[in-house]
């Protein structure tokens, strides 16, 4: 990747680049304004500058692009928020938590979202037909697939009967899967174990906390933290021997067992579309929050041996993609 296309970190906080390339006076700039990193969005960022050609803008021809990683600091997204907006972007593409940072902070720059929650509940958009004002973008509703991924964690693993949930709480998205997964383990009659964590340390204390509980099977809670600790939690998971069930599908790639979500690259692209319609002038509250109806089932059936389970044939035939 470019150097510009990085804004680094300057002890522990992010910061814009001392010095940036100049850009023609008339080429527009896009900001990328994200709570979580870089690391785990690189699918999703080419499949958004592949979109963005598909409209006819090429990074460093007739636009260009700025990055803003909060590193996870959701406590200075406001702050960053009011920085992104100073540079003045003739558009920003932001996830939830950071949206909302921006909406509270302007009324007049362009805003294309994508979302795992409820926009509407959250505050983002008053409708999804016409949300009107600054603001448009894409939802794929992952937190209200909890109770999915808990039916297909217990056909993998019936005879579980403590089943653990890891959560990062405190936001709307996370804090409805939470209820929506609890109410859903309540019907079936079986103990959720459900431990939030905050940073990388309290993930390891959570797994030593799982173990010496005894729990059967794990659910890995969505949101962008989550996401961007999924190779610790990977590892974890493998070293504590407990099967588990993700909420993202990148964590199939590092060795997770088996994920049912949206995808996300397919979001960022339809986000990217929406961004060259409004360099073109339209406007964002013209344009409808696009809703992702494309869920996908995946099965690692590596990971798998190594703990030494085997797939019903069953849950294997609703697959969409089973690895070998």
């Amino acid at each position: 990747m470019r150097r510009r296309d990085f804004v680094g970190l300057a002890a522990g906080a992010a910061a814009w680049p001392l010095a940036a390339p100049a850009q023609p006076a008339a080429m527009p700039v896009i900001n990328v304004f994200n709570s979580g990193n870089q690391a785990t969005n690189a699918k999703n960022l080419t499949a958004f500058r592949q979109a963005l050609k598909e409209s006819g803008f090429i990074e460093g021809q007739n636009v260009a692009i700025e990055f803003r990683w909060a590193e996870n600091q959701f406590d200075r997204l406001a702050e960053f928020a009011n920085e992104v907006i100073a540079r003045k972007p003739a558009v920003i593409v932001s996830n939830t938590l950071a949206a909302l940072r921006l909406k509270a902070a302007t009324a007049t720059v362009p805003i294309v979202f994508t979302t795992g929650s409820d926009p509407v509940r959250d505050g983002l958009v008053t409708s999804m037909s016409r949300p009107g004002g600054n603001i448009t973008g894409v939802v794929f509703i992952t937190a209200a697939l909890g109770s999915k991924r808990l039916e297909l964690l217990r056909q993998l693993e019936p005879k579980a009967i403590r089943v653990g949930m890891l959560v990062h709480p405190d936001t709307a998205e996370t804090d409805a899967e939470r209820k929506d997964v609890l109410g859903a383990a309540q019907a079936i009659g079986r103990p959720l174990e459900v431990l939030e964590v905050r940073n990388p340390g309290d993930v390891e204390a959570a797994f030593a906390t799982l173990a010496s509980r005894q729990v059967d099977a794990l659910l890995i809670g969505t949101g962008t933290f989550m996401a961007s600790v999924r190779g610790l939690v990977v590892a974890l998971a493998a070293r504590h021997a407990i099967p588990t069930m993700y909420a993202n599908l990148e964590s199939i790639e590092t060795g997770g067992l088996m994920a049912y979500a949206a995808s996300m690259p397919d979001a960022y692209h339809q986000a990217g579309l929406y961004v060259g319609r409004i360099l073109k002038g339209e406007k964002p509250g013209d344009l409808p929050v696009v809703q992702s109806s494309k869920f996908r089932f995946v099965i690692n059936l590596n990971a798998a041996k190594v703990l030494g389970l085997e797939f019903h044939p069953q849950l294997l035939a609703i697959a969409d993609e089973v690895i070998e």
